[in-house]
């Protein structure tokens, strides 16, 4: 586990190669040499698509968009991205304060990358206002997969990374500072999951909870960058 942005500009993996992540002047690029078929909850396009770049992309405490699919678009074209290969997130966190695991196991390999921004902490299953839809301030979690994996556990993935969220923030105290109870995230959280469905791993997951190897290791790496990222989200 590291913050690598803290002093550098770019992060090459070191279990799968081509695999990079960029610090760029307003966001973070993680970008593969293969299509991935991905999972997200990402602004731009949701859902199940194929992409080769992912774009964690940071705006000011004050960003208003009435269409923010559109401005990721509109985007898209000044970063030189294609996209409809392109994921897009939005987040007001330090990008210099990401942090990413990496870990490679039982016929996969994996790198996580999170950026954290606690300010508008929540605990789901609470009533509350929903007006406005956006504060700044969020989690944002990328999850790259050399492997293959069905959509079902790709979905049992999404619920795995989620429980360690929580169980991190839990582990750290942050609370909802409205009601001063645990938060399980923030109100505007995402997650990505891509993978590279190689066929030469001969292995097929089809689940991904803590009882497997795919899904402990995702647990893992998501509740370690969450620890980090949150631990020194205010550093300098």
């Amino acid at each position: 586990m590291t913050q690598p942005f803290r002093s550098g500009d770019q992060y090459d993996s070191t279990i799968w190669s081509g695999v990079t992540l960029l610090l760029k002047e307003d966001r973070i690029e993680a970008s593969t040499p293969e299509q991935l078929y991905a999972l997200s909850s990402a602004i731009h396009p949701g859902g199940f698509s194929y992409t080769n770049r992912i774009v964690n992309w940071r705006v000011p405490l004050t960003y208003q968009c009435d269409d923010p699919v559109r401005d990721i678009i509109e985007h898209c074209k000044e970063w030189g991205c294609d996209a409809k290969d392109t994921i897009g997130l939005i987040t007001a966190a330090k990008l210099t304060h990401a942090a990413v695991a990496e870990v490679e196991g039982d016929r996969f390999k994996l790198l996580c990358c999170t950026t954290v921004g606690t300010r508008n902490a929540a605990r789901a299953g609470l009533p509350r206002s929903t007006f406005p839809a956006y504060t700044a301030g969020t989690i944002n979690t990328i999850i790259l997969i050399d492997g293959q994996m069905t959509e079902a556990a790709m979905v049992n993935a999404i619920i795995t990374a989620t429980e360690a969220k929580t169980a991190a923030l839990q582990q750290l105290g942050i609370i909802e500072q409205a009601n001063g109870q645990a938060a399980t995230g923030t109100t505007t959280d995402a997650i990505v999951i891509g993978v590279s469905q190689a066929a030469s791993w001969n292995a097929l997951h089809a689940y991904a909870g803590v009882a497997t190897t795919i899904g402990c290791a995702i647990g893992e790496a998501v509740y370690d960058t969450v620890l980090e990222a949150t631990r020194t989200q205010h550093e300098d």
